[in-house]
């Protein structure tokens, strides 16, 4: 069974604090938890209901499953309800990508629900890298974790000082704009950096004088502005069609 220490441990790692303390973080919900099992990620324990752990032991004879009730898992989760799972993983090292690719960054994309989205698309459009700025959402806050829908296990998420890091590639930087050419009659590069700013603030000025070319997705209706993982799925769709 689960001790008071353990559950202590599960909700201090909620908090960004505690992550860094213990370079550990949390993966909740049966989605995640099994991706995370499918993964070479290294897991310490899962908490566990009865029933998941039935379903799931033999498939995971390695994993130290532990059990809980639903309530004890709810009460510890930041998910409104959870009947399955949370696991506690290690903080994996991660390296800059390499100029050879597309490099996804993102300057100052605050909201950990949108960062997840955008770790998602990431996945879906073969991004193995994100490069952050270091006031970008934590990539281990459990509402980016959750939003991934299980992308985390492959898609790794540096935080950097961008500028400083941007200064250093010789390569092509897209800079989304809205006063930017139309992605629809841009010439993309193979290799290159996609920048994509925050909502509320865009890409800042720092950053936007290191970039080559202003990108825009032309609208066609009345809406002010388009989410930040929306735009970056349709812009990197633009990208890869190119490819």
């Amino acid at each position: 069974m689960i001790s008071k220490n353990q559950l202590k441990l599960i909700r201090q790692l909620g908090q960004k604090k505690y992550r860094k303390q213990f370079n550990q973080y949390l993966v909740q919900g049966e989605k995640n938890v099994l991706e995370l099992l499918n993964s070479p990620l290294k897991v310490n324990d899962v908490f566990a209901t009865q029933s998941f752990i039935d379903n799931n032991q033999t498939s995971y004879p390695q994993t130290h499953f532990i059990t809980a009730d639903e309530e004890q898992l709810t009460k510890v989760s930041t998910l409104v309800s959870n009947n399955a799972a949370i696991a506690i993983i290690d903080m994996p090292s991660t390296v800059l990508p390499d100029e050879n690719s597309l490099i996804l960054a993102l300057d100052g994309v605050s909201d950990p629900g949108n960062l997840g989205t955008i770790i998602r698309v990431a996945d879906w459009y073969g991004i193995k890298h994100i490069v952050a700025s270091t006031d970008s959402a934590d990539p281990y806050n459990p509402k980016t974790i959750s939003a991934t829908m299980g992308s985390f296990v492959r898609v790794s998420v540096s935080q950097v000082e961008l500028p400083e890091y941007l200064s250093t590639l010789n390569m092509p930087i897209y800079g989304a704009f809205l006063d930017g050419q139309s992605v629809h009659s841009t010439k993309f590069s193979g290799q290159g950096v996609l920048l994509m700013g925050s909502e509320s603030h865009g890409i800042r000025e720092q950053c936007a004088k290191l970039v080559s070319n202003k990108i825009t997705i032309p609208a066609f209706g009345g809406a002010e502005s388009l989410n930040v993982a929306m735009a970056t799925g349709i812009i990197l769709d633009n990208f890869k069609r190119q490819a």
